[in-house]
Formats: C-alpha cells, structure tokens, sequence
C-alpha cells in the first residue's frame, strides 16, 4: 500500500459557510477578484480561469464560531506573479483596508494577510523560485521577515492594474496574470501538534516539511507546504462545535487508485471514511481529531 500522497496533489477548493453570502460573495468577488462560477442550491462558486477556490455556502442558521476553537487559520491564494498579487493587494487597500492583518516575507515566498467580513482568515501570497528554498534534512527554511506593502506595490503595481481597478467591478474582465491561481496552502487551528502529525501526516500522506513551536507544516512532493496546523491559540481544544466558518478542505489527486490508497491509510488507523469510488472519479471525505472535514478527490470535470 502506498504511503504517501502522490507528488502531484494539490489543494482544491475551500468551502466556508457564511451568514451573510451577498456581502461575502461581493468580498471574494470584487475585493479579491475572483470570478463569481456557479450559484446553486444557496452556494456560491469563485474562482480563476474555471478552476473553484473558494465556495460560499449560506448558513445563518449556525452561530458565530469561537477564535479559540478548532477550525481554520487561513486559506492561503497563490498568485501567479507579484503584479497579479500586487493587482489583489492594492483593491483590498482601496477597499477594506480595515480588514489587512499584516505581511511576511517566508524566505521561500512573499504574503499578505487579512480577515474576510466574517473573521475568516485569508492569506494572498506568492512564491519565491523553488531555486531559492533552503532545505536542512528534509525540512525547509522558513521565517517571518518584515515586508512592506507599499514598498511592494511601489515596485508590482503597474499602471494597467491601476486602471482595472478603477473600471467598475461589473465592467472588468477576468484579471489576467502569467499563469493560474490557485489554493496554495490551507492552514487549519488544532488541539495538538503531535495528534495533527498522526492524522495528516501517518495516516492521510503527507510529509513534514517543517516543525515550529506550536505548529507543524506539510505537503506532497516537495513544496513547502500545503497545509499547516498550529496550536498558538488553541492549545488543548477539542472537536468543533457546529458554526461558521470552515466547511470543508480539499485535496486533488491524480488518480482514483490515489483516493483508494489514503481511504485504505484513514481506515487502517480506524477512521470513518465516507467513500465514493466509480469508473471515472472518486471522493473521500473524513473528519480530523477536531472535526475538521477534509476531502480527498480526483480532478472535476
């Protein structure tokens, strides 16, 4: 049985249920400049280029979820280059600069964080050259530099980005850039590191990249990360108690024996495993210790 995750996975789309979907939906889409998919069954649908990051379901039945409870950190969107993410950076400084959070230079890529509407976190970033990652025994070199926003859109923002952001959002096309966006990483709130490296690491596939206080990073094939979990408020915290806030993560494998190898890993260490296998795709879906869903697929249509 294989162990670990294919070196092709990546992240797939982040869903959140939300209390008031007009005013996220007008975040997600005009703020950060996702193109609105679909809209079906109170759910919205945003992305890049056809492919889904962010999903927005409407739950104002569920409360407020608590900061410090299990759940989700951030959703991290990988831009394709620094002018698309510059682009992304100056409209929510135009915006709702009352939502930006802060900024780090991570050695191996450059970000931007803030809240949405709603408290989720958001982190919008790119990455430096895989050429230029430092790698100690199998983990990366990671940090928290000081970077400057506007030291960062002085040198990215071009006078096109400009111009499209003052065209009315129903009037701009699809934002252009040199290549697709996409989830990078998602990083999750836990109870415990050690029980996060069980699950994620020893039963679902992922490899440990990098382990800081409090918090523990992983991925497939070599990229720095593509989830993370910490502890850093949430230290001792059990299951989630139903509310808003993340609804599911998603991961995309290239094949469906991928799929049936991490529900065979899940099962073997005695998880419940929702499995949906047929001849041209298949899902997985399983709860972290905290109640976390997270979802195991091959590629949509």
């Amino acid at each position: 049985m294989t162990e670990l995750l294919p070196a092709q996975t990546r992240m797939s789309e982040v869903s959140l249920d939300v209390a008031d979907l007009e005013a996220m939906t007008q975040f997600y889409s005009d703020v950060l400049l996702l193109e609105r998919l679909d809209e079906a069954d109170g759910t919205v649908r945003l992305g890049r280029g056809g492919r889904e990051l962010v999903a927005l379901r409407h739950r104002p039945d569920l409360p407020k979820g608590e900061r410090r409870t299990a759940g989700l950190f951030h959703t991290a969107l990988l831009h394709p280059d620094a002018e698309t993410l510059a682009t992304v950076l100056a409209s929510v400084a135009m915006r709702h600069p009352e939502l930006y959070t802060g900024s780090g230079d991570h050695l191996v890529s450059q970000a931007f964080y803030l809240d949405d509407p709603e408290g989720n976190g958001v982190e919008l970033y790119v990455d430096r050259p895989r050429s230029e990652w430092t790698w100690h025994n199998g983990q990366v070199a990671m940090d928290t530099l000081w970077l400057d926003p506007n030291a960062f859109l002085a040198e990215h923002l071009t006078d096109a980005s400009r111009e499209y952001l003052e065209t009315a959002p129903d009037r701009r096309p699809a934002l252009a850039g040199t290549g697709a966006q996409v989830v990078g990483h998602v990083h999750l709130k836990v109870g415990q590191t050690a029980r996060a490296k069980d699950f994620y690491v020893d039963a679902l596939g992922f490899e440990v990249t990098a382990e800081l206080p409090g918090a523990l990073f992983v991925s497939a094939g070599g990229y720095h990360h593509h989830m993370a979990m910490n502890t850093w408020g949430t230290a001792g915290v059990g299951l989630r108690a139903p509310g808003l806030g993340l609804g599911r993560v998603a991961i995309e494998v290239p094949t469906i024996g991928d799929v049936l190898a991490a529900a065979s890993r899940l099962r073997g260490r005695g998880l419940e495993v929702a499995l949906d296998a047929g001849p041209d795709a298949a899902r997985l879906g399983v709860d972290d210790p905290w109640g976390n869903r997270v979802e195991v697929a091959t590629p949509t249509a």
